[in-house]
């Protein structure tokens, strides 16, 4: 089992659910998020100098797949995500410990559906 997380640009969300429901992946947590990468957030020029700007808007997605699953999901996220810019955002693919369903405690794959 593994824990995918991607951190994307959010207009892109869109695309990535219609390219992660084409690979059958449907369960997945939806956040939005404040950060920034090697841009450094926003950089205006105002009044001839270079002002830093806020964090910039993201999404944080985290998916729970079992091992099947991983190269489609990340295959999905690249596709809808993918611009060419900087800025498209980073896939994290942690290995998953346990999952528990909670209403009938299943544990494991089987919790994971």
């Amino acid at each position: 089992m593994k824990l995918i997380i991607a951190i994307i640009k959010p207009d892109r969300l869109d695309a990535v659910k219609k390219e992660l429901y084409k690979a059958d992946v449907n369960l997945i947590t939806v956040n939005e998020v404040l950060g920034h990468g090697r841009q450094m957030g926003i950089t205006e020029v105002y009044r001839g100098a270079k002002e830093m700007g806020n964090l910039l808007r993201k999404i944080r997605l985290e998916i729970a797949v079992n091992e099947d699953f991983v190269e489609p999901t990340i295959k999905a996220i690249i596709k809808g995500a993918q611009t060419g810019e900087v800025g498209d955002g980073k896939i994290f693919v942690l290995d998953l410990l346990d999952c528990i369903r909670i209403r009938t405690e299943e544990r494991g794959n089987i919790a994971i559906g």
